[in-house]
Formats: structure tokens, sequence, C-alpha cells
């Protein structure tokens, strides 16, 4: 009978492969680990479906329940405010409860929040429904990505990690082609039909779930070994391998790496996740420190570099440069779900091969030079009293263009980096945190975009985000590179500056 067999636990191993192929083993995507964090990213194909799909359905939910424009923007917007909420309970559920517990909540919610906006009888239930969506959607922007980056390896970790994001652009994309073919339904129950999809993946998860494993980094916390090392055995190409990590998360936990015992007594506000806030902010080490402005800083600069404004007010932009037509107006905006969704997909091939950091500063240089071209493009049609006609192909494909330079780089990149970086025990929590920052500028910056233009103008607007990209490009250029480290490397990577200042103040003092 093989070792394995011999280990106690519920879960079936394989039979190992290629003793002494450790150091080959990173050359290989293991498909156990690749098949975990597809179906984790189906809470985040979900959440991109509810949010994309509101886009066409309210233009037939306005029409049925004879709501006023009012109404629909609350609606709409409501999703956000409640994602909040979400996001800022799903940190501590994922530690109290587990990663794998924390993504059948938030499918559960997704169901309940379906099934109600399906049924819709009315415009207060309607609302209900919405807000419920809203707090999984807050669930899912934590705990796919969180899950994602504990489950895979560090060779794999960025192609990994980055398939949430992914969904979200093909949720999005799936919500789209929901409008055009439930259109042809009757009125009342088109709609309706719209807004239930989500229930049917949403079930099949929570069902699905409760077949594939936890994070081995999580059972670790909670002092479970035999069961971390387990999982380990399971997403690991060879026992060598599975063994070296499982050492490296014990000793990243504050386990003795020598210990043997299956179930090992763990500190109790560890095991919940009690006292991370506390330590990021009152008093946090200087690595915690940076990893914290590390982490909020790129969800910042995700936001307030325009990807939102340009995205959700195109029509607006390639109205200015002088597309008048709305069927060409909506044209040229599919256009763009095309250029983000093709490059998010090439960027996670790039990941792991380029670097995070690579790709973060190619992102926010591309991001500048296209900024810097629809300004000085933009300032020509306002200031011209005839028609440019070159300045609307110019500003379609500039644009396209500008979509690319995000989508390859500080759109999914944030993702990866911000769940990767924090150390275990402050893990969900600093997540959520970088995407609680994440959602309020993303509110802040679509509510006052088109009070912004009007006062100095589109071309003006679009120098003001070039200025803010620069300062993005230098912020990116002093974070750490990330790829192919361990998690539990993080700590040491963002500490190397403290402990060179400590051994120069050592060298003085000698």
């Amino acid at each position: 009978m093989s070792k394995e067999k011999e280990i106690e636990g519920h879960y079936h191993l394989p039979m190992e492969n290629g003793a002494g192929e450790y150091g080959k083993s990173h050359d290989r995507l293991n498909t156990y680990a690749c098949t975990c964090v597809l179906a984790a990213s189906i809470i985040s194909a979900v959440f991109g479906y509810v949010t994309g799909v509101m886009a066409g359905a309210a233009l037939f939910i306005k029409e049925d329940l004879g709501i006023n424009d009012l109404q629909v923007e609350l609606l709409i917007g409501i999703l956000n405010a409640f994602a909040l909420i979400g996001t800022m309970a799903a940190g501590r559920t994922s530690d109290y409860l587990g990663r794998r517990y924390t993504i059948i909540i938030a499918s559960i919610i997704f169901l309940l929040g379906s099934i109600l906006m399906g049924y819709g009888p009315s415009y207060p239930i309607l609302m209900i429904g919405r807000c419920t969506t809203g707090i999984g959607a807050g669930f899912a922007l934590i705990v796919a990505p969180i899950y994602s980056a504990e489950i895979s390896p560090p060779s794999y970790r960025g192609f990994l990690t980055a398939l949430p994001d992914v969904s979200i652009n093909l949720g999005l994309l799936l919500g789209y082609m929901s409008n055009y073919f439930f259109e042809k339904l009757s009125l009342k129950l088109g709609w309706r039909m719209m807004l239930a999809v989500p229930a049917i993946p949403s079930l099949g998860l929570a069902i699905l779930m409760l077949k594939l494993v936890e994070s081995p980094r999580w059972l670790v916390m909670q002092g479970r070994i035999v069961e971390a090392k387990n999982v380990l055995l399971l997403i690991s190409n060879t026992k060598e391998e599975a063994l070296q990590r499982l050492q490296e998360i014990k000793v990243a936990a504050g386990i003795d790496e020598k210990c043997t015992q299956d179930i090992v007594q763990v500190v109790k506000n560890v095991q919940g996740g009690g006292g991370a806030i506390k330590e990021l902010f009152y008093k946090p080490s200087p690595p915690v420190r940076r990893i914290l402005i590390a982490a909020t800083g790129v969800h910042v600069f995700q936001q307030i570099t325009g990807i939102e404004a340009v995205m959700i007010y195109s029509p607006r932009i390639f109205e200015t440069a002088g597309i008048t037509d709305k069927s060409k107006l909506l044209l040229a905006t599919v256009g763009m779900g095309v250029s983000q969704a093709s490059f998010i997909i090439l960027s996670t091939f790039l990941m792991d091969k380029v670097g995070r950091k690579i790709l973060l500063l190619i992102s926010s240089g591309g991001m500048m030079v296209t900024l810097l071209g629809l300004g000085f493009c933009l300032t020509i049609v306002e200031h011209s009293k005839q028609e440019v006609t070159w300045a609307i192909s110019f500003t379609i494909v500039v644009t396209y263009i500008f979509v690319a330079f995000v989508s390859i780089g500080i759109g999914p990149v944030t993702w990866v980096y911000s769940s990767e970086i924090f150390p275990q025990r402050l893990r969900a929590q600093g997540l959520a945190i970088g995407v609680t920052v994440n959602r309020i500028t993303n509110v802040i910056v679509v509510t006052s975009f088109v009070s912004i233009y009007h006062k100095i103008t589109m071309s003006g607007s679009f120098f003001m985000f070039t200025a803010i990209t620069a300062l993005a490009f230098c912020f990116f250029s002093f974070l750490p590179e990330t790829k192919g480290r361990s998690l539990e490397d993080m700590e040491i990577i963002f500490g190397k500056k403290s402990k060179e200042k400590q051994m120069k103040h050592w060298c003085n003092n000698a």
C-alpha cells in the first residue's frame, strides 16, 4: 500500500508521480489546482453577468413597471453600495469559515437575489433582490482571488489568479448577449429571464464547491496539518513539492517545521482572523505597512486613471469626436468590449513570464501616451469651427488602444498583486480593505466625471487623467516584483529595505 493511502483524511489522493522531480514540477500546470480555480471563477462570472445584464434589462423594467429615471439609476447603482457591505463582511467570514464555505455563501446569496429579481412583481421586491446580489458581488470580489492565489503554485499563480478577472469580463459579455436573446420574449417575461439566469450557475457552484478542497493555507492557520497536507498532495505535481510547500506554509504560520502532529493548537485570534485590522492599522511592522500601501495604491490607481469613466461614458466621448448616429455609437462601444476581453486573456499568459511589475509599467506607460493623444485630439475638435473628419477614426482607434493597455496590465494585475502580497494571517481582511477602497474610488470617479468634463472640457479631463497616470507609473516603479515567489516569501520581499537599513545602522555603529 502506498504512503498516500495511509494518510488519514477524507480526500482521495493521487499516487506519487515522479519522485525527485520537484524542480521539474514547476513547469507543469496541476490539473486539479486549475479545476479548483476555474470553479471558484464561476462566482466572478456571475458577478460580471449581474453587472452587465442590467444595462439592457433596465430599459424593459422601466417600461413594464412604469418607474422613472431616478428609480432606474437607483436600481443600477445600488449594487455597488451593497457590494461594499459584502466586501467588508467577506474578509472576516473567509477567515472564520474558510475560503470554500465563503464561496458557497456567496453562491447562495446570488441564488436568492436572482430568484427575487426574476420574480420581480414590484419595484420594492426588485430593489431587495438587487441589494442581495450586491452583497454577493462584494463576497465574490474578495473570496475568488484569495482562493485562487492560495490554491495556485508559485509558477502559475499569476495565470490562475487572473482567471477570476477574466471571468468577470466574460460574465459582462454574457450579460449583453442575454439582453439580445431574451429581448425577443414578451415584455413581462423577457427582463425577468435576464435577471433570473444567474440562479442556475449559483446553485451549481454551491454544490460543486462541496466536492472541492479547502485552501491549504487556511487549514494550516486552523492547525489542521494533515488535511492541509492531503490538499497539497492533490494540487502539487509531486510529493516532494507538496511537502516543501507545506513546510513553507507552516513556518509562515509560526508552526515548528519539525512538528509532525496531525492537529496543532493555533492561537484562537489567528484562527478567525481576529486582530488583523489592528495589526494593519495600529503600529504595523515596516513590511506590513509597505504591503498595505502597495495594495491600496494599486486599487486606487486602477480607478482614478480613468478606465471606468471611459468604459461607461464612451458614447459621450465618441459623440464629442463627431459620431452622432446611435447605432454607430453602440457599435464603437462593442469594439471596446472586444479589445478589453482579448487583452485581459493575453495578460493571463504573460503574468508569470513577464512579471507583475513590468506589466504595470507597460500598461501605465501606454495609457499615458493614449490619454495624451485623446486629449490633444479632442482639444482640436473642441476648438475647430468645422468638422474634423480624421478625429472620429483617431478617437475610436486610440480609445481601443487605451483599453488594451489597461487590460494587459493595471486591470487584471491589480487583483493578482493585491491578493498575493499580504501575509496569510492578514490576506483576507487586507484584500477586503483594498477592494473597499477600489469600490469607493470607482463610485467617486463615475459620479463625478460628467461634472468634471463640464467644468474643464472633455479634453481637459483626459489631460488630468494623463497626469494621474504619470503618478501611477512612478508608484508602480517602486513596487517589488512577486513573480515566481511563494506567498510565504512576501513579507520578506517587502521587508528587504528595512533589513538593509538595519544592516547599515549596525555597520555605522560598529
